[in-house]
């Protein structure tokens, strides 16, 4: 029995997520062998295979470089590097677990970010979701009770680097070239990390290189997903597959890195994927759509979810 558009764009989302998934165990199980800029430069790199399938008719490789505001362009620019470096760290220093329930906070970063920036009203509903994200975090972080590390830190540069180019894609309207929308942050990752890691470059032995290559080149194959899901799908369907990731975390770093859950562990997820959730529901219902996507190089094709759907339908 062959299965309907909406039900095909669903499950592409959880694959996508999944091989999100694995990208981040590669990146995690050079377990800081290389500086977290430099793994975040090779993922760059090899994420420049996405490119061509971003391409649309009429698209030429110079408009990679194109935009239409150049001040926007740029907080992409830079937006893109903060968070995948603060990924990479996070993954390096916390469970896999841990980072992405901090990571998650993306949702409400966006949230205060959209009244500040782009003059949105925001009413109560999506003031609670946020303040339910927040006390989950606190009940994650749990500080003055443990030590909180660079990790911790890093997490949430992940979730603020992506809720700053989700903010700039919002402002820039559908005025902007996927080529453009995506070549500003692969080129702020290659650029940017690049200069980072030059003073103390390490040269990857074999197996980091496999490790490097297998984070960013499935990144751009779940990257690719992502964007076929939105054509067969709305992305309101989409974006609450995001939150398999957590399942993933947890089986993942069990699996391959002993990496266990305790309760008030088990109380933050709920409070933080309960609190995306309501933000979801909440952008549905006004018609914004949120980009069902998190962290440092997942939300270039995150942000561009919408266009994409209606492009294929």
């Amino acid at each position: 029995m062959a299965l309907d558009r909406t039900t095909k764009g669903v499950l592409l989302g959880f694959a996508s997520f999944a091989v999100f998934s694995f990208s981040d165990s590669c990146v995690k199980s050079i377990r800081g062998g290389l500086p977290p800029y430099e793994s975040a430069f090779f993922g760059a790199v090899f994420g420049l295979s996405i490119l061509p399938f971003l391409l649309r008719k009429g698209d030429r490789w110079i408009d990679i470089v194109s935009t239409t505001n150049l001040p926007l362009w740029l907080v992409r620019f830079l937006a893109y590097p903060m968070g995948v470096i603060g990924s990479v760290t996070a993954f390096t220093h916390l469970s896999m677990a841990e980072a992405f329930v901090l990571i998650f906070l993306q949702p409400a970063y966006i949230t205060v970010m959209s009244v500040f920036f782009l003059k949105e009203r925001v009413g109560y509903r999506r003031w609670s979701a946020v303040a339910i994200g927040f006390l989950g975090v606190l009940i994650v972080l749990r500080p003055g009770l443990r030590p909180l590390s660079i990790g911790h830190l890093g997490a949430l540069f992940a979730g603020l680097g992506g809720a700053v180019s989700v903010v700039a894609f919002r402002a820039a309207g559908g005025r902007e070239k996927n080529i453009s929308l995506f070549g500003a942050g692969i080129l702020g990752g290659i650029i940017v990390c690049g200069l980072l890691s030059f003073p103390h470059f390490r040269p990857p032995s074999v197996d980091q290189w496999v490790k490097l290559a297998g984070y960013g080149l499935l990144a751009a194959v779940a990257n690719v997903l992502t964007m076929s899901a939105a054509r067969q799908a709305p992305a309101a369907y989409i974006g609450p597959t995001q939150y398999s990731q957590m399942i993933w975390a947890v089986v993942l770093g069990y699996i391959l890195f002993g990496d266990g859950v305790d309760l008030p562990m088990v109380a933050g997820i709920v409070l933080i994927v309960a609190s995306g959730l309501l933000t979801l529901i909440r952008e549905n219902v006004r018609g914004t759509t949120l980009p069902p996507s998190v962290g440092g190089e997942r939300h270039v094709a995150a942000a561009l979810v919408s266009e994409a759907g209606d492009a294929g339908r």
